[in-house]
This record gives C-alpha cells, structure tokens and sequence, in this order.
C-alpha cells in the first residue's frame, strides 16, 4: 500500500504544474467540482500544505537564520520590497488598457495581494532543481513565512489602501492560522517523531498532498470567478495572465540582479532569483477570498493564476538553469581555453 502512495505521491509532485493546469481547465467546464472550496474548507486546506512544509524542517535549518543573517535579512527585503512595488507598478500600468479598466480594482487587489505574499512552499525545489543553494533556499522561505503575519498586511495596507478597505489585524490573524500555526506543527511532529519509521514513511507521501491541496484551491478559486470570467470574456483572461507573467518574471530578474550586486555565487544567485520570483500564491488566494471576493469578486482572479504559473515557470527556470550547467560540462576544452586566455601565467 505504502508504495502505492508513493508512487502517486512522486509522480503528482514531479508533475505538478500539469496537474494543477488540468484541475484548473476541468473545473472550468465543470465547475460544480469544487464548490465545497471555500470558507474554512479552504483554510484548512492551505492550512495541510504548510503543514507538509513544516514537516520537512528540522532545527538545522532555523539555525540558518542565525548563520546567515545577512544574507538572509538581503534576501527578504528583495521578497518584500521588489515583488510589492512591482506588483503596485503593474496594476497602475494594466489599468490604463480600455479592456482592463473596469476591473482594475480587483485586479490591482489580486496581484498586490500575491506580491506581498511571502515565498512560494516549492521553490525549495525549484533551488535544488536547478543546483542553487538549498540550504539559502530554505532559511530564505522560513524567513519571509515568519515576517509574513506582519509584512503582508501592512503592505497590502499601505499599496492597496487607498482603493479598498484592508483589515489587516484580520488579515494578521489569518496568515497566522494557515501558516505559522501548521508549520509549527509540522515542524515539532518532525522533531519528535522524525526518527521513526513510520512517520518517515507518512513524511515520504506529503508531496503529493501538497500538490493535490493546491490543485484543490486552484479550483475552488475557479469555481468563484467561472461565472464573471465566461461574462467577461478572453481578452480579460489574457490581459490579467500578461500582468502574472509580468510580475512572476521582474522578480526573477531582478532577484537575480540583486544577487549579483551583491557578488553572490552562482548557487545563491539562482536561489534568490527563484526565492524572490515565486510567491505563496496559495495564501493570497486564500486571503483574497476571505477579506475581498465580497466586494471584489475578481481579486482573486490574478491569485489563481499565479497558482499554477508560477510552479510553471518555475520548473522551466530550474531547467534553464540547469541546461547552463550542462552545456558548460559538455564542453570542457572550452572551458580549459577559457582559462588560458584569461590567465596569461599559464601560457
């Protein structure tokens, strides 16, 4: 039975973009599929998938927090100064389009929302991918997700206040049930009971409940906006996905800009590139349906998009990345030649 689960476990997580983008255009025809995702059934939900997160930590890598602590404290005011304003920018930008205008607010809502979420739960994967630093990955994503109660809703606050009420003591309360909270958990379950087989074995099969509870947000979310996204049409779709895209590829960029100001290797430069560029989309889903579908059905419109296109371009960053790497040990003399002529001692 145990590797029955497995398996499915293994294959949902190294196809997780696909399955997401499946469960997304499934529900889309038949949207009756996920309606029981709302309310505390999606908390709870979001609540499982930080909780797998926590179950993969030990105190080796909190310890990082304090090793690190300038490479750390660079990490997190890239996630929470670049992806906010460039979030801001986009949705002032968007709105000046005819199409776009009408739902401006919501959408505007939507991708700030995600931009002043904290790090996304798999870009500890996508960092181990692509070779990057794991470790950096990992003290980074504990970092944003600890600093993520008090800097989100204040961001949200302070670059979305202006159009909408924000409650951010309620929206404070909230990302400390679904991720602190579960995290914790998951984090003291693993040093208690980590040694034991059995919970191994269950530790083992978390990945793929992680990716089939964000597959089960993607379309509970798709459920919400099928009606106004059919009335609206595909420009809207297309317009609010170019806005995503936009956002999830500056963070990349300039993540990796950052990294390099700072004269990181190569390993840390990826990592943070990943880091800033990948949010926890799954909570400003979960955040958007809670404090403004109400008003702004449309918000969480750009949160479920980011759901599945930034494990997307995730995995295609890690490959490219990756393809550097094999391209360069494919060819070794030019590597050899490359340091020759760079190094006239050696002639």
């Amino acid at each position: 039975m145990y590797k029955v689960l497995k398996t499915i476990s293994d294959t949902l997580s190294g196809k997780a973009s696909i399955f997401v983008i499946l469960t997304a255009v499934v529900t889309f025809f038949f949207p009756m599929l996920f309606e029981w995702v709302k309310g505390n059934t999606q908390t709870v939900i979001l609540g499982i998938i930080m909780l797998t997160m926590g179950l993969t930590l030990t105190p080796d890598d909190f310890k990082l927090l304090a090793k690190r602590p300038l490479d750390i404290l660079i990490g997190a005011a890239a996630q929470f100064t670049i992806m906010p304003l460039v979030a801001f920018s986009l949705s002032w930008l968007f709105s000046q389009v005819p199409a776009f205008a009408p739902y401006s607010t919501a959408m505007a809502i939507g991708i700030i929302l995600v931009g002043c979420c904290p790090g996304g739960v798999s870009s500890n994967i996508m960092s181990f991918l692509c070779k990057g630093d794991v470790a950096y990955s990992v003290g980074m994503t504990c970092a944003s997700t600890l600093l993520a109660p008090v800097l989100t809703p204040l961001l949200v606050l302070w670059l979305a206040g202006e159009r909408v009420d924000v409650d951010a003591w309620g929206m404070f309360q909230q990302i400390l049930i679904v991720t602190i909270i579960p995290i914790a958990i998951g984090f003291f379950l693993n040093v208690w009971l980590g040694h034991k087989g059995v919970f191994q074995k269950i530790q083992g099969c978390m990945p793929g409940v992680s990716v089939a509870s964000l597959a089960c947000i993607v379309g509970g979310v798709i459920t919400t906006v099928h009606d106004p996204l059919v009335e609206n049409g595909l420009v809207l779709f297309l317009l609010t996905f170019c806005m995503v895209f936009c956002h999830n590829t500056i963070g990349y960029v300039l993540g990796y800009t950052v990294g390099k100001m700072c004269q990181f290797s190569v390993a840390k430069k990826r990592t943070l590139s990943i880091e800033v560029g990948m949010q926890n989309a799954g909570l400003g889903t979960n955040l958007a349906m809670t404090f403004f579908v109400a008003s702004n059905p449309m918000a969480v419109v750009p949160c479920a998009i980011s759901c599945a296109w930034h494990s997307i371009s995730g995995t295609i960053l890690a490959n490219i990345f990756a393809g550097r790497d094999a391209n360069v040990n494919a060819n070794p003399n030019d590597n050899c030649e490359a340091a020759i002529k760079s190094n006239p001692s050696t002639k």
